[in-house]
C-alpha cells in the first residue's frame, strides 16, 4: 500500500487487516501506530523513487496505490507525484511480476461532467474531463494503467474516488460520499475480483442521491452498504436543501473544484 500515512491509507489499514495478510506500507512519512492493525512492514520512500519502489514491490501479491499529491498544486508537483509516481508503481509491478495493481484515481478526473448532461447515471468509464491540474494528473494515472494492461497484461483497476471521509463533508457529499467501510469493501473487491483486465469504477457509497453508476463496481463484487442520507437532516439544517440540478457546485462532479484557480495549492 503506497500512501499509507495519508487520509485514505490510514482509514484502510485496520479495515484491510487480516491475520494471514501482511500489509507492506510505503510512504515518505512513518505511519502512526494504530490499534487493530495486522502484520505490517514499513518502507520509508517516495513513490517517485523508482529504485525504492521496485525494491518495495518484491514478493508482493498486489499493489494498492494511494500515494501522490492529493490536492490541487502546481503542474510540476502533481505530474511528478501522480503521473510519474504512478509510472514508477506500474513499472515496479512489471519488473517484479506483480499482476494486480489498484490505482486511486479521483472524481476530479471527470470533474466537468454535469448531471444535467446525463439522462442516466454517469458511467464509471466516462471520458476524462478534468477540473484541475490535479484532475489532469489523475487522467494520466488512468492512461498509464491502461498502457501497462495492454502492453504487459497487468490487471489494473482504477478507483474514481468520490469523497472518502467518516461523514459526508457538506451537501455535495450526499451524492459523492464514500464511507470508510465501503472504501475497504471497494479495495477488497478490486484486489480480489478474477481477471478484471483494465477498468474504472466509481468509489462512492450506495447514496440515495447519487448520480454516478454503481454498476461497474457491482460487476467486480463491490456491494456498498452505507448511504449518506443518514446525514441528510443534519446537512440540510446547516446548509439548506440542495439543488443538485440547478447549483453548479452540486451538479458538476468536481463541484467547486471546477472554479478554483488552476495550479494554486489548496
Amino acid at each position: 500500500m503506497t500512501g499509507s500515512s495519508g487520509k485514505v491509507g490510514t482509514l484502510l489499514r485496520t479495515r484491510l487487516a487480516r491475520p494471514d495478510r501482511v500489509l507492506r506500507l510505503l510512504d515518505v512519512r512513518e505511519p502512526e501506530d494504530l490499534p487493530g492493525t495486522g502484520p505490517e512492514e514499513r518502507v520509508t520512500a517516495s513513490i517517485d523513487d523508482l529504485g525504492a519502489v521496485v525494491a518495495a514491490c518484491a514478493d508482493v501479491d498486489a499493489i494498492l496505490h494511494l500515494g501522490g499529491q492529493s490536492r490541487e498544486a502546481g503542474a510540476e508537483e502533481v505530474l511528478r507525484l501522480n503521473a510519474y509516481g504512478t509510472y514508477c508503481v506500474l513499472e515496479a509491478a512489471r519488473r517484479t511480476g506483480v499482476r494486480r495493481v489498484v490505482l486511486a484515481s479521483s472524481n476530479h478526473v471527470a470533474g466537468f461532467h454535469d448531471l444535467n448532461e446525463h439522462p442516466d447515471d454517469v458511467p464509471a468509464d466516462a471520458p476524462a474531463r478534468p477540473d484541475t491540474l490535479y484532475g489532469w494528473s489523475k487522467a494520466a494515472v488512468e492512461a498509464a494503467g491502461s498502457l501497462y494492461h495492454d502492453r504487459y497484461g497487468i490487471d489494473v483497476v482504477c478507483l474514481r474516488i468520490g469523497m472518502c471521509a467518516p461523514e459526508p463533508p457538506g451537501l455535495r457529499g450526499l451524492a459523492m460520499w464514500l464511507s470508510p467501510d465501503d472504501c475497504a469493501r471497494l479495495a477488497e473487491a478490486a484486489l480480489s475480483t478474477p481477471e478484471p483486465g483494465f477498468r474504472q469504477v466509481w468509489g462512492i457509497s450506495r447514496n440515495t442521491r447519487r448520480w454516478l453508476s454503481l454498476r461497474e463496481g457491482e460487476e467486480i463484487g463491490y456491494l456498498p452498504q452505507d448511504d449518506a442520507e443518514q446525514y441528510a437532516d443534519k446537512l440540510v439544517a446547516e446548509f439548506g436543501e440542495p439543488d443538485f440540478a440547478g447549483d453548479p457546485t452540486l451538479s458538476r462532479i468536481g463541484g467547486f473544484w471546477c472554479d478554483t484557480p488552476i495550479g494554486e495549492r489548496m
